[in-house]
């Protein structure tokens, strides 16, 4: 006979902990563009900086002991490094040699290499096959975010001038999805371990802002304001959440669900009134909520045989 199983519950936790870190990541742009005048590199060592401070109130709540970074193994503080600064070198690299919007379209794949990823795993580490319905449902949130994009640039006359800022966001994509599935093999390593990953962040993104761009204080209280939840949200508690979905939680199903991530970023946008609705934007609410919903059925329970 055939039943139908909920996810332990722990699983369960672990991928709402990855659900709430889509939200917190919805936020960033409205909250960039309140300090749009800080140079790239030098926000990314502000934030990961405040992100390194917020691993001690992770600790607190969770009751993951900061001694245990002491045996951390070294492969996972490279594998930390890789995805969180390498991920923002490539992404803030594309956005320079490539419209904004195309580059992020690109960058967006991410969520879909995480479903295409995952089934790379053992068996052992969480790996699973993957179906029909989950490329479906990828491809149903990746068509989401095309439409919300589509509008936001014209396509380039010059494409072939923009190859490197196209290839930078590629990789972009590639590094954090397979930075993302490849946490799962880290499973036994505290999440709390990202606040040593952050804090090399931050030195070396400090050293390339020092190198590269000219140094901007923020202008008023509103500007350190942004970058205070900045570096405590959106860039410090949720990587993380994200760390601990990536071991304990459902990557296929995360991996979908977080094209709603554009989706929620736009529609803050359009409450703050920093842009105006159109009608793509309902049209990738549609497509990405049809996505999640596909799969829905198959993430949210498990046939058992008895």
């Amino acid at each position: 006979m055939t039943r139908l199983a909920p996810w332990p519950n722990h699983q369960l936790t672990a991928t709402g902990s990855g659900l709430v870190a889509v939200l917190l990541w919805s936020s960033l742009a409205t909250v960039t563009a309140s300090v749009a005048a800080i140079p790239p590199f030098q926000l990314v060592a502000m934030s990961f900086a405040l992100a390194t401070a917020a691993g001690l109130g992770w600790a607190q709540v969770t009751g993951e002991r900061l001694e245990e970074l002491r045996v951390v193994p070294l492969g996972y503080w490279m594998l930390g490094l890789y995805g969180l600064f390498g991920y923002h070198a490539a992404y803030f690299f594309a956005l320079q040699n490539a419209p904004p919007a195309e580059a992020n379209l690109i960058n967006y794949l991410w969520p879909l290499l995480i479903v295409a990823f995952s089934p790379l795993l053992p068996i052992s580490s969480g790996g699973r096959p993957l179906r029909w319905w989950h490329i479906a449902g990828a491809a149903l949130g990746f068509s989401g975010s095309v439409a919300l994009l589509a509008g936001k640039s014209p396509m380039p006359s010059e494409a072939g001038s923009h190859v490197a800022g196209y290839l930078a966001a590629l990789a972009a994509a590639i590094i954090w999805a397979s930075y993302s599935v490849a946490s799962r093999l880290f499973a036994e390593v505290p999440s709390v371990a990202v606040m040593g990953t952050s804090a090399a962040t931050a030195m070396l993104a400090l050293a390339v802002s020092l190198a590269s761009e000219t140094w901007v204080w923020p202008s008023g209280a509103a500007q350190w304001l942004a970058i205070l939840f900045q570096g405590l949200g959106p860039v410090g508690l949720a990587f993380y959440l994200w760390d601990s979905a990536m071991k304990r939680g459902h990557l296929q199903f995360i991996g979908i669900a977080s094209y709603a991530t554009p989706l929620l970023s736009t529609l803050l946008l359009v409450v703050c009134g920093l842009v105006e609705a159109s009608p793509l934007l309902w049209l990738a609410a549609v497509l990405v909520a049809a996505g999640a919903a596909f799969c829905g059925g198959d993430f949210m329970t498990k046939h058992d045989k008895s």
